[in-house]
């Protein structure tokens, strides 16, 4: 909570000023009695009318007082939760931006979502309420006690008498809280799983007919947080008629002990009155404990479970090295030396002495079966993750001493699974280069292939992208993710397997433009027809390279590449 809650000190000023025009109300609050028992005994039973009107006036004027405070300290309040969530909120997605895929992986993305948005709110709504009405309970309680005690300090006694076990059983029921509701806050995560992921396979649930089972999936887990919640509130409303009954039985002393006191003549009826104010007030903050305990319980899980993501350290540290070198005369080299791979909690590696060199301008194409690590490869030269052993060279520089930003601006990434947001397709370009000119937007395109088909859209460049690109082809998709690499004209050009939707004369056309492009290229593919036309070609087949050298090479020297040709009829048998 403590490290969550740091981020209110930017509004320490405005929080102190609202808890100031809380504690104007709560003083208010407190007066009254004593005003209500001096009109009593020197008003009513004295048959004064001018004193009943002087202290009505009173009275009435604090309350007014208390009503303006009240309203004031709404605004404050509110504005200081609002912009504490701000913060909190984009404090916690950059940290998700910084972490590396093998940080990100220890979330699921359904956790991270419901930590940004309801873990948040939880804690939001608890510091609004905090600095508007849940610290005026246990400060009402605390001066009720101590405004008995200043009137008549026998009686006020029943009223502590039973301090001691709210106190304790208030500890109980907190520490219960906390467990229930971050079990809670887990369920939720859950139902947010199945929901994206429902969401995302939409079209395969329809094509396969399993929105029965979709439903019953959803009930499940719907069904195990209502359990969960229902179970969590029920020992939560355990609390309200346990402090009821201690603070009913207190009154009830107050008023037996005080009835005799008032026939012995030794008290003033005001004073009776007064304390059985202070008692009902008492009784009335006691009864707000248990959404305050609610509330609190929540926030705690919550802000545990953010507090998770903001002190989580990634699994390497950046490097930042501030020597300039100049690339110029190894511009797109690419080393590998004896390089090995193990997934983070992995046993088994994914790549294991990986050796090849990529001279600059060339075009090497990784092949291999399915899970043959083709993509992993990719993946380690941006330092997406980081090798096991060996290591990767990019310009005759170790990747581990490039600054992170600076080695990433020199490669153009083309994922296996095209990625496009929300938004127009000129801006989803240029994601390469967020200032890039139309001239170069247009280039970009034009190389990729996909400048008619946009110039068919309606409104060409400015039609919106729907979500995750629902609108477009699965070939129009790759040939935007092409463009916006070409955008970047980065020293060396990745493309992980991305022509696939592609037709043939279309990534023919692709190709002789590429061939114009000044970078090195890595191009994961499962065609030989694509892979013919590369400098090296780089055959992988169980995280190891069985085969590299030209078409004609292989052919001659890998039964395995020599099968790969004959079942896509590249050669003949």
């Amino acid at each position: 909570m403590k490290e969550i809650f740091s981020y209110v000190r930017p509004y320490k000023w405005t929080a102190i000023f609202a808890l100031c025009l809380m504690l104007l109300e709560l003083f208010v609050e407190l007066v009254q009695p004593l005003i209500m028992a001096k009109i009593i005994d020197d008003g009513v039973r004295a048959q004064n009318h001018g004193m009943i009107m002087q202290w009505g006036a009173v009275l009435l004027g604090l309350s007014f007082v208390a009503f303006m405070a009240g309203i004031i300290n709404s605004y404050f309040s509110s504005h200081t939760a609002q912009s504490f969530s701000y913060d909190l909120r984009n404090a916690m997605f950059d940290k998700i931006q910084s972490f590396t895929l093998a940080t990100y992986q220890k979330f699921s993305t359904a956790s991270l979502i419901t930590r940004l948005t309801n873990d948040v709110t939880q804690v939001q709504t608890v510091l609004f309420m905090s600095l508007r009405i849940m610290l005026r309970a246990p400060l009402a309680v605390i001066g009720s006690i101590v405004m008995a005690f200043f009137v008549n300090a026998k009686l006020a006694l029943f009223l502590v008498i039973g301090a001691p076990i709210i106190f304790l059983f208030l500890i109980f029921m907190v520490a219960k809280g906390v467990s229930y509701f971050g079990r809670v806050q887990k369920r939720v995560d859950r139902l947010n799983r199945v929901l994206q992921e429902n969401l995302q396979a939409i079209r395969l649930v329809k094509a396969y007919l399993r929105g029965t089972y979709e439903s019953t999936r959803f009930d499940e887990v719907a069904s195990r947080l209502k359990f969960d919640t229902v179970k969590a509130l029920r020992i939560m409303e355990y609390i309200m008629p346990v402090l009821l009954f201690i603070m009913n039985m207190s009154l009830l002393a107050v008023i037996w002990f005080g009835t005799k006191q008032i026939a012995a003549g030794t008290t003033p009826l005001g004073d009776i009155v007064a304390i059985v104010n202070y008692a009902m007030r008492m009784t009335g903050s006691f009864s707000m404990f248990a959404f305050i305990i609610i509330f609190y319980a929540r926030a705690k899980a919550s802000a545990e479970r953010m507090a998770e993501v903001l002190s989580t350290e990634n699994e390497v540290e950046d490097t930042s090295f501030s020597e300039e070198i100049s690339h110029d005369m190894r511009y797109g080299e690419l080393t590998f030396e004896h390089v090995s791979f193990t997934y983070p909690g992995g046993e088994s590696p994914v790549l294991s002495d990986v050796n090849f060199q990529v001279k600059s301008g060339e075009k090497l194409a990784i092949m291999g079966a399915t899970g043959a690590g083709k993509s992993t490869l990719l993946q380690l030269i941006p330092r997406f993750y980081e090798v096991t052993a060996g290591r990767i060279l990019v310009e005759g520089r170790d990747v581990q001493q490039w600054d992170l930003q600076d080695l990433r601006e020199v490669i153009g990434y083309v994922p296996q699974q095209s990625l496009l947001f929300t938004g127009s397709i000129a801006d989803n370009v240029r994601w390469g280069d967020e200032h890039a000119e139309m001239d170069a937007v247009l280039q970009a395109t034009m190389q990729a292939q996909i400048h008619a088909s946009v110039e068919d859209f309606p409104n060409g460049y400015a039609t919106k992208v729907g979500q995750k690109g629902v609108n477009l082809s699965g070939g129009q998709k790759q040939r935007l993710s092409i463009a916006r690499a070409l955008l970047r004209r980065g020293h060396i050009l990745m493309l992980d397997d991305s022509t696939s939707a592609l037709d043939v004369k279309t990534e023919q056309a692709l190709w002789e433009a590429l061939s114009e492009e000044h970078a090195t290229m890595l191009v994961v593919t499962q065609k030989i027809r694509t892979a013919k036309g590369a400098d090296r070609i780089l055959l992988i087949d169980a995280g190891k390279v069985v085969a590299y050298g030209t078409h004609e090479e292989l052919l001659q020297t890998s039964t395995l590449y020599k099968k790969i040709a004959i079942s896509q009829q590249e050669v003949e048998e």
